[in-house]
C-alpha cells in the first residue's frame, strides 16, 4: 500500500496560511517562510519530493502551486512539474499542469490511490481537504515544518476541523540551523 505524506508550514503561534477573505497579508506563509528557504529547507523539500511519485493536492494549494511553479525550470521545478497530481475540488471541473481531478467521494478515491503500486503520495498545505484524510485515516505521516517565527494574525493549523481527537507519534525531529524544525508524527 502506498503512503501517503502531509507536509506544511506552521509558524511557532500555529498558523499556515492568511485568512480568507485577507486581514493580514503578513500571515501568508511566502511572507514568513521566505527568510528560512536555505539550503537546509530546499535539501529536505528535495528529499520529500524524490520520496513521492504523486501529488495530492486540495483546490488552494493546486491553483496556487500550478500558478508558482507552472513557469519555473530547474531541478526542482522540473520535479514539482512532472509529479502527476490529483486534485480534490468541489468547484473545479477541469484540471492542467499534469493533474487528475478526483471526481466522487474523496476519501474513497485517495484510499483508490492509496492502494494503486506506487510509491509515495506526497501531500502539500493543510486545509478542508485534511479534515476528511484525517477522519478516515488516511494519513501516513505528518511533516509540520515549524518556522522559527510569530505571526500574530491568520488561520491556525486544522482550525475547525471538527473531526475527534486524533493522538500522533512522535517519529523523527529534524532541525536546521537556521532554527526551522520539522516534526515527523505517524498515526498511534
Amino acid at each position: 500500500m502506498r503512503k501517503l505524506i502531509e507536509s506544511t508550514f506552521v509558524s511557532l503561534d500555529g498558523i499556515i496560511d492568511d485568512t480568507r477573505p485577507s486581514t493580514a497579508s503578513r500571515a501568508e506563509p511566502q511572507h514568513w517562510c521566505q527568510p528560512y528557504w536555505d539550503e537546509d529547507h530546499a535539501g529536505y523539500a528535495g528529499k520529500l519530493m524524490t520520496s513521492a511519485d504523486a501529488m495530492l493536492l486540495g483546490r488552494v494549494t493546486y491553483e496556487g502551486f500550478a500558478e508558482a511553479w507552472s513557469a519555473r525550470d530547474g531541478e526542482q521545478a522540473d520535479l514539482m512539474n512532472g509529479l502527476p497530481k490529483y486534485v480534490a475540488s468541489r468547484t473545479l471541473t477541469e484540471t492542467t499542469w499534469n493533474a487528475t481531478l478526483l471526481k466522487g467521494d474523496v476519501a474513497e478515491e485517495v484510499a483508490k490511490l492509496k492502494e494503486q503500486p506506487g510509491g509515495t503520495i506526497l501531500k502539500w498545505g493543510t486545509g478542508e481537504l485534511d479534515r476528511t484524510l484525517v477522519e478516515h485515516g488516511l494519513v501516513d505521516e505528518f511533516h509540520f515544518w515549524y518556522f522559527p517565527v510569530i505571526v500574530g494574525a491568520g488561520k491556525h493549523l486544522f482550525e475547525g476541523a471538527g473531526f475527534d481527537t486524533t493522538h500522533l507519534k512522535l517519529a523523527e525531529v529534524n532541525q536546521f540551523g537556521s532554527g526551522l524544525v520539522v516534526h515527523v508524527y505517524v498515526p498511534r
